[in-house]
């Protein structure tokens, strides 16, 4: 086998990703409106055979693609996997809403092309690669944000973009900068040579391409955007917002840590330490009073990146830092994803108060949201609470013993507002969730018939993944002694 037949062996999950969007564009064209629907389920298959070709090929040993600038190894495996069946779940979100919409097919390739660029930041050993990959996932995003053309979703992706555009110019100036100090853009070339460059230099280019990374993470300082994005935009394109461009980017901003930054006197862990306590406190503390119930997700998205940049932070010094970012955002994916599942299964209510009640109408939608969010707090014995055990322990052993302090008291301090909203999903009275719906119609107004509770045949499979995501939850908990074991390893190159 060739060089070149290797590399596009190790990229099979992106290939397929990349031709299912082109597929999907090409029937959306020929398809009468009716029948697009089969677009979604062609995205589903690309999807799930995207992630099996991933779980295949992470049984092999570590490797690198095209000249070595595309990393396949544990952590690429992993963003792989989470990735595309987090794209599968968006995908199955959307597919009740937009049944009919006269841009049904193109919604699924603007998710197939965004997850695509995430899977790129994923795997991603070159600052070039990692530019090209930040666009892939961004343009796509922008459109998402704004798909359904009225004011709230304009807002949104007005802001989404204005912001992504500046810190991704920032972002471009600090790969600039790198690459003037280090010679080179490949990462282990930057491994040996930004040690010996000016310090200044590598500081002011790290500080430059983390605000980039911070946007896709929605981390931070580069967070302004989410809460306006996620409640402008549909309930599944929020889903997808709040969870799949988080993975790919936490898992570049760890290859970077590990190898490029990892022995730069430029103080790395100090500043991701920083940005970690800043992300899960302003996170928290925003989300408080948040009456909206996306935009209470979207805070406690922001708050979870925090946690998410504490193994970020020890990366190279533990042992414990690899395994415990990988098994965090496969929880973290599961259980926000399935909170989003039971806002797009009721799609009518949009306020905490408007959940007044649920558990009486809808008790399996309830329980799994208390999972779902209880999950989010890291409440045992769910896979969050095994994570956040995990990047804990990360954090003390590297010696961040302060950070891991924080962090428990914010998720404390999480918990408040988690319980504003299941407190009323429980409470016995009449519900006021009859029109706390923007009412703006597709794809969020295809809601249930017969009050705000009601199954709607639409909605059904949303509610069925959330219990689905709440179960999975409640299982990769225990489970996580024989998961985490397979996501150590060595990185490629």
């Amino acid at each position: 086998m060739t060089r070149m037949e290797q590399s596009l062996v190790e990229l099979i999950p992106e290939a397929l990703l990349a031709a299912g969007a082109v597929a999907g564009l090409l029937l959306g064209a020929w398809l009468p409106r009716r029948r697009q629907w089969l677009v979604g389920l062609l995205a589903c298959a690309v999807c799930g055979a995207g992630a099996v070709a991933a779980a295949v090929l992470a049984t092999g040993a570590p490797a690198t693609a095209f000249s070595g600038s595309f990393a396949a190894d544990p952590v690429t495996a992993t963003a792989r996997i989470v990735i595309l069946g987090s794209t599968l779940l968006v995908t199955l979100l959307g597919l009740g809403p937009l049944h009919g919409h006269p841009r049904q097919s193109e919604f699924f390739v603007l998710l197939q092309l965004a997850a695509l660029g995430a899977l790129m930041l994923a795997g991603a050993q070159d600052l070039l690669l990692l530019a090209a990959a930040y666009l892939l996932a961004s343009v796509p995003s922008y459109v998402l944000a704004g798909f359904r053309k009225d004011a709230p979703g304009t807002e949104a992706a007005l802001k989404y973009y204005v912001v992504g555009a500046l810190l991704g110019v920032l972002m471009l100036a600090g790969i600039t900068v790198l690459y003037a100090a280090g010679r080179g853009s490949a990462y282990p070339l930057l491994r040996t040579e930004l040690p010996e460059a000016s310090a200044g230099l590598t500081a002011a280019g790290t500080v430059l391409l983390l605000a980039g990374m911070l946007f896709k993470a929605a981390g931070v300082p580069g967070h302004y955007w989410l809460p306006d994005a996620v409640q402008g935009s549909a309930a599944p394109v929020a889903a997808f917002l709040t969870t799949v461009p988080k993975i790919g980017a936490l898992a570049a901003l760890y290859r970077l840590a590990a190898v490029p930054f990892s022995g730069t006197p430029a103080g790395w862990p100090e500043l991701v330490a920083v940005l970690s306590a800043a992300s899960m406190t302003l996170g928290n503390l925003a989300a408080f009073f948040q009456r909206d119930v996306r935009r209470l997700l979207a805070y406690s998205a922001i708050s979870q990146v925090g946690y998410l940049l504490m193994p970020v932070a020890v990366a190279g010094r533990d042992s414990l830092a690899q395994p415990a970012l990988l098994f965090y955002l496969a929880a973290y994916a599961l259980t926000n994803l399935g909170a989003f599942a039971v806002v797009c299964a009721l799609p009518g209510v949009r306020t905490l108060d408007g959940y007044r009640g649920l558990a009486r109408h809808r008790p399996a939608l309830a329980v799994s949201l208390t999972v779902c969010l209880l999950g989010l707090v890291g409440t045992p014995p769910t896979a969050v609470f095994l994570g956040k055990l995990e990047v804990f322990g990360a954090a003390l052993d590297g010696g961040f013993g302060w950070l891991m302090v924080l962090a428990a008291v914010n998720t404390l301090a999480s918990l408040f507002y988690y319980l504003r909203w299941i407190a009323p999903a429980f409470a016995i009275g009449p519900s006021s969730g009859n029109g706390d719906g923007d009412g703006n119609g597709a794809p969020d107004g295809a809601g249930g018939r017969g009050g705000p509770f009601a199954p709607g045949e639409r909605t059904a499979p949303a509610a069925a993944i959330a219990v689905a995501a709440a179960a999975l939850s409640l299982l990769l908990g225990p489970a996580a002694g024989p998961v985490l074991a397979v996501l150590d390893g060595p990185l490629a190159g």
